[in-house]
């Protein structure tokens, strides 16, 4: 299989705090779960990344290959550890908690990419994490962008700012300068007024343009999603559910949205089916297990409109 999709980072072990306060063990890391989501609604999806030889990347290369992952651009190594974290709920929502300092994925420079893979693909995702792991993952990151754009590919970019991995003006400096270089971008309101200082949902839309995104798809939690180019704009509505866990919605809107981009949906249309998708993803716990096939997004968009 030739992926369309190509998504590089970081996958880690989830340990997710169920409402009994004992944690329910599973799969994240914000890429993985976008190729998975993608690779569940029918799209090719390949990941690059490196993870242990241990227990924990072996069960990830296990997990890939079920959901039909192409795992070839991942590499296992003897001398770092996969990944892990844990996810705690509270009044104020889910708070993450990493143990990732030296991880194999971290380790990643540009020397490690699969050039050849890269050129192939028709998309690039990646995100802020993908670049605040380590400071050789965030040049991986623009070497990869690089690759892909040389060979006339798109690149996707999700913000996901986590202020635990970085401080602030390196995240805004690094993202803003992998933004100018992206096609599509996937920013979250609220990363999005941390990183531009603006409020107003149009005014970031048009910051995000302004660095030369073609697409700017701007996720509003339940509110949906602003859908931004140079000709037009359009709130999508989001979808209503009674969520029990949004672990990782935001990554399976990312994946459901760029499986219908690849699959040649206009980004207004990709936005519907991608606010159905990630709504549906909160009606379980974890960040893999709820993410839902195609046929449950149909069914859902069907039942509700």
């Amino acid at each position: 299989m030739t992926p369309d999709i190509l998504c590089l980072g970081e996958p880690m072990l989830e340990f997710n705090q169920k409402p009994d306060g004992n944690y329910l063990p599973g799969h994240g890391g914000d890429t993985s779960n976008c190729a998975i989501a993608a690779a569940r609604l029918g799209a090719r999806v390949g990941y690059i990344t490196h993870v242990g030889a241990d227990t924990f990347g072996n069960s990830f290369m296990a997990l890939w290959r079920t959901e039909g992952v192409d795992t070839t651009t991942v590499r296992q190594v003897s001398d770092a550890h996969t990944g892990i974290y844990f996810v705690t709920h509270g009044p104020d929502g889910h708070e993450f908690s990493y143990f990732r300092a030296g991880s194999a994925s971290s380790r990643m420079g540009p020397d490690d990419l699969p050039v050849d893979a890269l050129k192939a693909a028709r998309i690039l995702h990646v995100s802020g994490i993908s670049q605040a792991i380590s400071t050789t993952a965030a040049d991986a990151v623009f070497s990869a962008i690089e690759i892909v754009k040389a060979a006339g590919g798109r690149v996707s970019y999700d913000t996901n700012l986590r202020l635990k991995l970085w401080p602030i003006e390196r995240a805004r400096a690094v993202t803003h300068a992998a933004m100018a270089r992206a096609d599509i971008a996937l920013p979250g309101l609220e990363d999005a007024r941390q990183l531009t200082g603006l409020e107003d949902p149009d005014a970031i839309a048009d910051f995000y343009l302004g660095l030369g995104c073609g697409v700017v798809a701007l996720t509003l939690g339940p509110e949906g999603t602003l859908i931004a180019t140079a000709e037009e704009r359009r709130r999508i509505g989001g979808r209503r559910v009674v969520a029990v866990d949004a672990t990782a919605a935001g990554d399976a809107f990312d994946g459901a949205f760029l499986s219908r981009v690849v699959a040649g949906d206009d980004p207004f249309t990709a936005a519907r089916f991608a606010n159905a998708a990630a709504a549906l993803s909160t009606l379980g716990y974890g960040a893999v297990a709820p993410m839902p096939r195609k046929d449950a997004v149909d069914a859902f968009l069907q039942e509700q409109d």
